[in-house]
């Protein structure tokens, strides 16, 4: 397990980047990020994604690692290190990623089921109509129909993980599982274009149709920057922490966006042109995509199940090594705030998470009764971390590096370890145009919340 204080940061820059980024590449890499880009117009949403992520998702994600790695500290004890007045942000972060664990290891348990129903070659079965819908409806017999036993796994193999640490754990996991993933979404890629009439879709996915653009466009892509870089959950703080002062920040910032970017792009590049293609243009948002119309799209492809195969077992990785960054980020929070070693921090996260993630789990079948403003545990937790509080969090963080402590104790920390040539946009950026951005996004969850608008 944890060594004490040797296994207390990352390797190097190498680990920091491998883990960071592992952290940013996860289901909303490959399961989000393809449905959005099909429903905000293609090649369009794409563009304004990428201009975002090197302005907007660049600045957040350069402000939580130098706040980590300035206080050395979770999201709760690094705000109020910089400031006391100003401790409820940190809280207020931590909590993010608390409510999102459980929901999230029980869509990875969804992962797991498939990708093990694949290798056991059952994947006719799994592409069988209404398959999905009785799985996470309980209704399917037998101790491996069980969606409960999945997310249980699935949480037991997270946490396993952390037990044994930053170095032994989370960055030796991560070193092995990216490279993996990336292999393996290249390679099916690449299988993908010899698909008759992939052309066209590459064309919707590739071309910037300007007459598809809308504010809509751009909020979608703005609240698709957390999903993907792990922003505004106390995770880049927590790995912040753990990382070494002589590794550059900003080269390291910038590599994680560039990996975490190109998962994306390929995740579109592989998954629009295919359903487009083999799907009849039908593209399902949400879990329907990539539970329900990809095995159906693999069930088209000469050797599909093979391809389907490696697909869930790479999804799985994504989910698996985001999972871990999230529940770090919780441990390191309890450790700070309550003074408790790895193992009784961890024992904490577990009860947290078999709670919560029993509501979400059960919540389409023997809990289905029961909703919060219409919408069941899942969707409801979902949606309230992700356009509420993440958004909350953010603007609240450049508002506090902005204006109470001011940018230059984020600037000395990325000097420390290299130059900073972003410096004067990254001050603009935090100031101001961040948190126009962000409040933006947190009005319009609010509104979508109250039924006053759709998102």
């Amino acid at each position: 397990m944890e060594n004490g204080k040797s296994d207390s940061t990352f390797t190097g820059r190498l680990g920091f980047i491998l883990a960071a980024a592992g952290s940013a590449v996860g289901l909303g890499n490959i399961w989000r990020f393809p449905y959005l880009a099909e429903e905000y117009g293609g090649g369009i949403f794409l563009l304004v994604y990428l201009v975002l992520v090197v302005t907007f998702g660049f600045a957040l994600m350069l402000t939580e690692v130098s706040l980590g790695r300035r206080t050395g500290k979770s999201c709760i004890a690094a705000f109020g290190e910089l400031s006391q007045k100003h401790r409820a942000i940190g809280w207020i972060a931590a909590l993010v990623p608390a409510l999102i664990l459980p929901y999230y290891c029980v869509i990875g348990g969804w992962v797991t089921k498939y990708s093990v129903d694949y290798i056991a070659g059952s994947g006719s079965v799994v592409a069988g109509a209404g398959f999905f819908e009785s799985f996470i409806e309980c209704g399917l017999t037998g101790l491996m129909g069980n969606p409960m036993v999945w997310f249980i796994v699935f949480a037991v193999i997270t946490l396993l993980v952390v037990a044994f640490g930053v170095q032994n754990g989370i960055e030796r996991v991560s070193k092995v599982l990216l490279p993996l993933l990336l292999v393996m979404l290249i390679a099916i890629t690449v299988y993908s274009f010899t698909i008759p009439g992939v052309v066209d879709g590459l064309k919707f996915y590739l071309y910037p149709d300007f007459s598809n653009f809308s504010m809509s466009t751009v909020l979608g892509a703005m609240g698709q920057l957390f999903f993907s870089m792990s922003l505004a959950m106390g995770i880049m703080i927590t790995y912040g922490a753990y990382m070494k002062k002589d590794v550059p920040i900003e080269k390291s910032v910038r590599n994680i966006s560039i990996i975490d970017t190109s998962v994306a792009f390929l995740a579109g590049l592989l998954i629009v042109p295919m359903v487009i293609v083999l799907g009849g243009g039908s593209m399902n948002s949400g879990p329907g995509l990539m539970f329900e119309t990809l095995p159906l799209v693999f069930e088209t492809m000469p050797g599909g199940h093979v391809i389907a195969a490696v697909f869930f077992i790479l999804v799985f990785f994504a989910a698996l090594t985001s999972s871990i960054s999230i529940a770090e980020a919780v441990i390191l929070a309890l450790k700070d705030r309550f003074n408790l070693d790895r193992m009784k921090a961890i024992a904490v996260v577990a009860v947290i998470t078999l709670v919560l993630g029993t509501l979400s789990c059960l919540g389409y079948g023997p809990l289905d009764s029961i909703t919060i403003i219409g919408k069941p545990f899942l969707d409801f937790f979902d949606f309230f971390v992700n356009y509420i509080m993440m958004p909350l969090v953010a603007v609240m963080t450049c508002l506090f590096i902005g204006f109470v402590v001011k940018p230059k104790v984020i600037i000395d920390e990325v000097k420390l370890s290299g130059d900073f040539a972003w410096e004067k946009p990254y001050v603009i950026l935090v100031k101001w145009v961040c948190p126009v951005c962000l409040i933006l996004i947190l009005m319009t969850g609010l509104l979508d919340l109250f039924g006053v608008f759709t998102l």
